[in-house]
């Protein structure tokens, strides 16, 4: 894996202590998703092909979003900030990369960092995710073979 160093060139992730990067976790997860009930994307949206987005998916997978939220709001964070700090909380190697194009979210994705996930909160999100069978695949067949070449 290369990652970008500072000053334009590259280097081996394993050399900056990334072991596992996961890349768009809040766009192929739920925890930013609208409730599934009369939700529309808009006609160019990359969900509308995104099989954990439909609304069958949705509404299955709306228990763990529940969830998500009801830490977030003990938190006074979002879900998509708990999300993120769970990833953080799970190994130092691993280096999230939420995508955005909207400076209010990337505003919203730093300040995961300051959400502390206490071992309570670890075990209440490790069951929660045990008891939702997630519905969707990450992404449609086509583009999942891409995955990992």
């Amino acid at each position: 894996m290369v990652a970008r160093a500072r000053g334009g060139g590259t280097a081996d992730a394993r050399e900056l202590g990334i072991g596992f990067v996961p890349f768009s976790p809040l766009g192929k997860a739920s925890s930013r998703a609208p409730s599934p009930e009369n939700t529309t994307f808009d006609s160019n949206d990359f969900r509308n092909i995104v099989p954990r987005f439909t609304p069958e998916a949705r509404k299955a997978n709306q228990a763990l979003v529940d969830q998500l939220r009801d830490i977030a709001a003990q938190k006074q964070a979002t879900a998509a900030q708990v999300a993120i700090a769970w990833l953080l909380a799970q190994k130092p190697w691993i280096v999230p990369i939420p995508g955005t194009t909207k400076l209010h979210r990337l505003e919203e994705n730093i300040g995961a960092a300051g959400v502390e996930l206490t071992s309570d909160d670890l075990r209440e999100i490790e069951r929660a995710v045990s008891e939702v069978t997630v519905q969707g695949a990450r992404y449609p067949e086509h583009l999942q073979k891409l995955v990992g070449r």
